[in-house]
């Protein structure tokens, strides 16, 4: 080999040294800026001793040092993974508020009783009034599965909320969030470093719809979902058994794979068998799409329509405390008719219907 082509072997696997070393000395930094313990003060200096030490050994590689310096970081990474991994999920914090308790449910043959469902009254994100209540259903009453998606930053990112209708026209949704504590806001990078837990909170659609487009201001949709009703049924209590699991075991919300919609996604997986992989159920705001292309909306409307018929916002506010909140914003969406329903149901493989 030519001494050209071993400077440049050499400097290629230099490069590739510091590529990766600075990889993890990223995550490193991160890891510890959001989870090393104490306060601002020395999450801060944590982070910055670790760069610091991070760069001197990238420095290291490029003065001709590299076995010194590479084995040095392994070692101080090694270290680091270990505490990482003994950090681990809690459901004894000191919570916010509006996650302070965790829904839980009990099934009796047709019945169906839900602990801790959430109706505060919100006046503001500051400003409310707490209630958690119990809550009684039939599952033979369970008439329709809708799903709310609530955009605050962008077309890509947005909540996703599933809301299931009963005889009467009472309504309960199940949302996917994460647990916050008091001190805490919400950070999509923190959500990859273990900086907050899992909750699956149940509440009445005049607090967790009307608090997002009334008080926060979201712009949120509403699409009715083509389920038969074994399958409702079936999601329902796949719900309540992942909050009651999450009762017991705690576990950490991922901005990426444990998520409002990854979750659900799992669960539909269980019901329906083979769903597609796409890049919409990680950019949560295209999960419209996602869920027409699999024949889960309306098919007699475009998918544009639907998402003009499906926009609540507006609804939401002129109803604001209203009783009738739930009715009022499904105004104008098209009901499903009843061949659609039995469509849906012939979609589904042979054992899950």
């Amino acid at each position: 080999m030519s001494e050209t082509a071993a400077s440049l072997v050499r400097f290629a696997a230099i490069m590739l040294a510091t590529l990766s070393v600075g990889s993890c000395a990223l995550w490193g930094a991160l890891a510890l800026w959001f989870r090393a313990p104490g306060g601002r003060a020395p999450k801060t200096l944590s982070a910055l001793m670790w760069a610091g030490f991070s760069l001197t050994l990238m420095i290291a590689l490029w003065q001709g040092r590299a076995a010194a310096g590479l084995l040095a970081f392994a070692a101080a990474f090694g270290a680091l993974l270990l505490w990482w991994r003994r950090i681990t999920p809690s459901n004894d914090r000191i919570w916010a508020d509006d996650v302070a308790q965790m829904t839980t449910g009990t099934v009796a043959g047709n019945h169906v009783t839900l602990r801790n469902v959430r109706n505060f009254e919100w006046r503001s994100n500051t400003d409310y009034t707490q209630r958690w209540e119990t809550r009684n259903y039939r599952l033979d009453g369970l008439k329709s599965v809708d799903m709310i998606m609530s955009y605050w930053t962008g077309p890509a990112i947005a909540h996703m909320l599933i809301s299931f209708g009963f005889d009467g026209g009472e309504h309960v949704a199940l949302s996917v969030e994460i647990r916050r504590e008091r001190i805490e806001a919400y950070s999509e990078i923190g959500g990859f470093f273990k900086e907050f837990e899992l909750s699956i909170i149940a509440a009445d659609e005049r607090d967790v719809i009307r608090v997002r487009t009334n008080v926060r201001g979201e712009d949120a949709y509403l699409y009715r979902l083509r389920m038969p009703a074994s399958a409702m049924r079936s999601l329902f209590l796949g719900y309540i058994d992942k909050a009651n699991a999450l009762t017991r075991t705690p576990r950490f919300y991922n901005t990426i794979t444990v998520n409002c919609t990854t979750l659900v996604y799992q669960m539909m997986q269980g019901i329906v068998g083979y769903l597609p992989l796409s890049y919409r159920l990680l950019f949560s705001g295209y999960l419209p799409e996602y869920v027409y292309r699999v024949g889960g909306l309306d098919q007699r409307y475009s998918l544009e329509e639907l998402r003009a018929h499906g926009r609540i916002s507006e609804r939401a506010i002129r109803a604001d405390r209203s009783d009738a909140f739930s009715a009022d914003i499904r105004r104008g969406i098209p009901s499903l008719a009843a061949a659609d329903l039995a469509a849906a149901a012939a979609d589904l493989p042979a054992g899950t219907r």
